[in-house]
């Protein structure tokens, strides 16, 4: 890790480099065959993460009923979960509530939520909404806003988007508008960058310090009051697709794994790694340049729940 990366994330977030981060896994709500995951199948899911990690977190409140089958396993198996709702691109922007997505995800939190308060540890509204271009800054702020003003106290309401969108000033009214959004995920790929795994970790560290820089700046005197997580992170095993100079396989996860995500960890970053398992019913998605790249390799544990490869940290 180069010494200037660290002196960059070291000044731009004092508060988070105090004590080791937390490890959070993203979770998919369907089994290796196409399957909706049941509350067992979850717990099942819970039994292979516990020794590292408890804490997950998902996408959607109503494909597969998630919050209903994975809050109840949660509560069993002693893990907190991040709830996450979808929000597409509204159609009516003088009623944004009426967005279907997000009036359905929201609809049957709300409706999970009721002794469940112990284990959602936060609700993520949107994906990626300011990256895609669905949402304005103050589009997203407006229904984190009123979320929030739905939830039991203490329970956090914040967002997930790319580090560059939190980094160049898109997101800049989740910070400057009040109430202010406490929790952030900052989704970082190096690998989608096209970095080769050897220099992957650099590349992780800068797009990190570069979200949480700007976040800080723009905040002001609420920067200490706002959680900066690295929402996203991860890197394709054998079977998975080549980006440009960043080349799937194993080893190359390994080495992002003990470079990157430990180093995240180590200097006290919570993230989640994308993802837990294999997702082997996903089909091929095609990029922004047209290309087709592979989505069912991407876990640190097969799609029977066997880790890949040695997950300590040096």
């Amino acid at each position: 890790m180069r010494a200037g990366i660290l002196s960059i994330l070291l000044a731009a977030a004092p508060a988070l480099v105090s004590a080791k981060g937390t490890l959070g896994f993203s979770l998919g709500d369907k089994n290796a065959d196409g399957t909706c995951k049941s509350t067992s199948d979850y717990e099942a899911d819970f039994d292979a993460l516990k020794d590292m990690s408890t804490l997950v977190r998902t996408y959607s409140g109503t494909e597969c009923n998630t919050p209903q089958n994975i809050l109840p396993a949660a509560k069993n198996k002693g893990f907190k979960v991040v709830l996450g709702m979808w929000v597409g691109k509204p159609t009516d922007t003088n009623d944004l509530f009426s967005e279907p997505s997000f009036a359905k995800d929201w609809s049957a939190i709300q409706k999970a939520i009721p002794g469940h308060e112990d284990v959602i540890h936060a609700i993520t509204v949107g994906s990626e909404t300011l990256y895609r271009g669905d949402l304005t800054g103050p589009q997203l702020h407006a229904y984190i806003k009123h979320v929030m003003n739905g939830v039991p106290k203490g329970v956090l309401v914040g967002t997930a988007d790319s580090w560059n969108k939190f980094a160049d000033g898109t997101g800049d009214d989740l910070f400057t508008q009040e109430p202010i959004v406490t929790y952030v995920l900052a989704n970082a790929f190096a690998y989608w960058q096209g970095t080769a795994a050897d220099k992957a970790h650099e590349t992780y560290f800068d797009d990190m310090a570069g979200a949480m820089q700007h976040i800080q700046k723009v905040a002001g005197d609420n920067a200490d009051k706002i959680n900066i997580v690295n929402g996203e992170t991860g890197w394709p095993t054998d079977g998975g697709s080549d980006y440009e100079a960043a080349k799937a396989g194993t080893k190359n996860a390994e080495t992002f794994w003990k470079t990157g995500v430990c180093g995240m960890l180590d200097w006290g970053v919570d993230l989640f790694y994308f993802e837990a398992f294999d997702e082997s019913w996903k089909p091929d998605s095609k990029g922004d340049n047209g290309e087709l790249k592979d989505e069912q390799h991407w876990g640190l544990f097969t799609a029977d729940r066997k880790t890949k490869f040695d997950t300590s940290c040096p």
